[in-house]
């Protein structure tokens, strides 16, 4: 794959989601699928969900075509891909209707089991720790951390624009980096399609949002999303891996410790996460998301810094960027709508 092929590829498939993300509103609307709001969300009004199902329709199919015609999947991309599908449907159906938590966590550590298996089988190993550990334990370690990873990024898509900005600029940053250590375009290719269909979606997502993705969204983003971060890891590049969601990883892990450690029930609904903090303060939801893609910016460069330079030199810095943006939100000074919005 060319750079003008992978840039025509990308801009098709934002359109592509643009126009799917219309469609499937209107269906949403025609058939009463809403987030209604409650003690987690930061929104007054019903709105429709289940836009991922336009990200997902477009992304797969793209992905399908890139690994047909061009090569250079990823390992385990069939198994993935099937995986996606039922994880898809059982988060479909938990948006139409709320699922047991215990089955949801059923199904994820099914294609999580599924996803390791087939990559490891794959790729000759997958081993995220290099080695370090024994295969089991690395294995045992890559999918409870691959399914909190599905859980934080649904955790935390509470805002408009926020995940889509995180899944945005995480797919942008493993594609610069591929650039980067690989020759072509092929692998760089799966990451750029993400950020470009998640592009698409998040014009119609973006304050005021006019359609959330929903579980069948989020969670399957998390799910993907995690898949390239550990097959990323498991290349060498595992700094850059922690560095470009750090945010997303430090705001859910901190807030669900700090539920734990008070004793309450952490799979509940919540308005803690520290973006939530500023939103009850009088911080719009296009403010945390300007704020957070300008912070992953950075942490996209510092990812990509990791590759040739001290990686540990890099996390520290992509540390410090974290803490900066979780002190501004946690701060961020109280204005008469957060006020209101505190009392309601």
């Amino acid at each position: 794959m060319t750079l003008t092929e992978l840039i025509f590829a990308a801009g098709l498939g934002a359109v592509a989601t643009w126009a799917m993300t219309f469609l499937v509103l209107k269906l949403l609307v025609r058939h009463g699928i809403f987030d209604t709001p409650n003690e987690r969300s930061s929104h007054a009004q019903p709105k429709p969900r289940g836009g991922g199902l336009a990200v997902l329709a477009i992304l797969l199919p793209s992905w399908g075509l890139i690994s047909l015609f061009h090569g250079a999947a990823p390992p385990g991309f069939l198994a993935v891909l099937a995986a996606t599908l039922i994880l898809a449907a059982i988060s479909w159906l938990d948006d139409v209707k709320n699922q047991p938590v215990v089955l949801r966590l059923i199904v994820q550590f099914a294609v999580v089991i599924a996803g390791i298996a087939f990559t490891a089988s794959d790729s000759g190993g997958f081993l995220v720790f290099q080695g370090v550990l024994p295969d089991w334990l690395d294995h045992l370690f890559k999918a409870l951390a691959w399914v909190w990873f599905i859980n934080l990024f649904n955790f935390m898509d509470g805002a408009d624009g926020i995940t889509g900005i995180e899944t945005l600029t995480v797919g942008l940053g493993l594609g610069l980096l591929y650039m980067l250590t690989q020759d072509g375009f092929g692998a760089a290719a799966y990451p750029i399609m993400l950020a470009a269909c998640t592009l698409g979606f998040l014009v119609w997502n973006w304050a005021p949002s006019k359609i959330f993705l929903g579980d069948i969204g989020s969670v399957t983003l998390g799910y993907l999303i995690g898949w390239l971060l550990l097959v990323c890891a498991a290349q060498g590049h595992w700094a850059a891996a922690l560095l470009l969601p750090l945010y997303y990883l430090c705001d859910a892990t901190i807030t669900l410790v700090r539920r734990a450690l008070r004793g309450e029930k952490v799979w509940r609904g919540h308005r803690e996460h520290f973006y939530q903090k500023a939103m009850l303060r009088g911080a719009g939801h296009a403010w945390v998301s300007r704020n957070l893609l300008l912070h992953n910016i950075a942490l996209v460069f510092l990812a990509l810094v990791s590759v040739s330079f001290l990686p540990w030199f890099a996390l520290a810095a992509g540390t410090f960027v974290v803490a900066a943006l979780l002190f501004r939100f946690a701060n961020h000074p109280m204005t008469q709508q957060g006020t209101s919005s505190a009392t309601e």
